[in-house]
């Protein structure tokens, strides 16, 4: 069974940083990618960052240079990060880990509950 969990949301102002965790389990770690979506308030859930099973990692061109993406293996869970600095308003979303599994008994898409980040002055 996959199970997901993101955690470390927070308020920060302007130009601070954050970290985003997400215990990730039950997934085929070969043959899955583990990524970082947001959604802001009305608008459609957008992606930020993958890293895909050979470890190659993506960002969507608005968080460049500023959000950093990785991941380590602890006994059965893999946990999945997301380095977030010099914070803008516009980063003010709630982010959510995905888990997609590409050839696992499970394989599909898999979500986790969401973490709110906010940045304000």
């Amino acid at each position: 069974q996959v199970q997901v969990a993101d955690t470390g949301g927070g308020s920060v102002e302007p130009g601070g940083s954050l970290r985003l965790s997400c215990a990730a389990s039950g997934f085929t770690k070969w043959c899955s990618d583990l990524s970082w979506y947001r959604q802001a308030p009305g608008k459609e859930r957008e992606f930020v960052s993958r890293i895909d099973s050979a470890d190659r990692k993506t960002y969507a061109d608005s968080v460049k240079g500023r959000f950093t993406i990785s991941q380590e293996n602890a006994n059965a869970k893999n946990m999945l990060y997301l380095e977030m600095k010099s914070l803008k308003p516009e980063d003010t979303a709630m982010y959510y880990c995905r888990v997609d599994d590409y050839c696992g008994r499970d394989r599909g898409a898999y979500w986790g509950q969401g973490t709110l980040v906010s940045v304000s002055s």
